[in-house]
């Protein structure tokens, strides 16, 4: 598995918190969570779930800032992450795959999963720049993704964003149009 694909963790846990509510509020929805990956078994409990919402709200400082423009906070974030919860790479062999790095199963659920998403968010972004971490525009989503376009021009999070946000951008650029919609925000054209 390559490190990189760790990243995936970060995104997912962050997009537990929607504007329609918490998909992280009880065990078993931590418990569904965590079906994301054979190295994140183990027997969880309200502690873990304690721990998976502030290790929630530390990764969605890092998109946060780098949507604000800080990408030094983002990553001083990270980096704290990354010596709160040490990696333990370790080689593996399986499935008919060549030797590749995994990251090692010790440590509690909430410890292996942080050290999962932090180390994946960190190989990516020193690849490919933290600018590549990104919030939806698609108001009201918020929800957090990585750009892995080409040209870095990925704005929402998944096409039913896209399709959503761009009827309205467009309607928006009609306001002061003669038959485009009127704007009322007092801005006029």
């Amino acid at each position: 598995m390559d490190l990189a694909s760790y990243a995936e963790l970060a995104v997912r846990l962050v997009n537990t918190r929607t504007p329609e509510g918490d998909r992280l509020s009880d065990l078993d929805q931590l418990r569904e969570l965590l079906t994301l990956g054979p190295h994140l078994s183990g027997r969880v409990g309200r502690p873990d779930l304690e721990a998976m919402h502030q290790l929630r709200a530390d990764l969605h400082a890092i998109f946060e800032a780098v949507d604000a423009g800080d990408e030094g906070a983002a990553a001083e974030g990270l980096n704290a992450l990354l010596l709160q919860h040490p990696v333990h790479p370790q080689i593996s062999g399986h499935d008919g795959h060549r030797w590749h790095l995994h990251i090692s199963e010790s440590g509690s659920v909430p410890d292996r999963y942080a050290a999962g998403a932090a180390m994946g968010l960190a190989v990516y972004v020193s690849a490919e720049g933290l600018d590549r971490l990104a919030i939806c525009r698609s108001a009201p989503c918020q929800n957090v993704f990585i750009d892995t376009s080409s040209n870095r021009s990925r704005r929402y999070c998944s096409d039913g964003c896209a399709g959503r946000a761009e009827p309205a951008m467009h309607a928006g650029s009609q306001a002061g149009v003669p038959g485009g919609p009127s704007r009322s925000d007092g801005l006029g054209q």
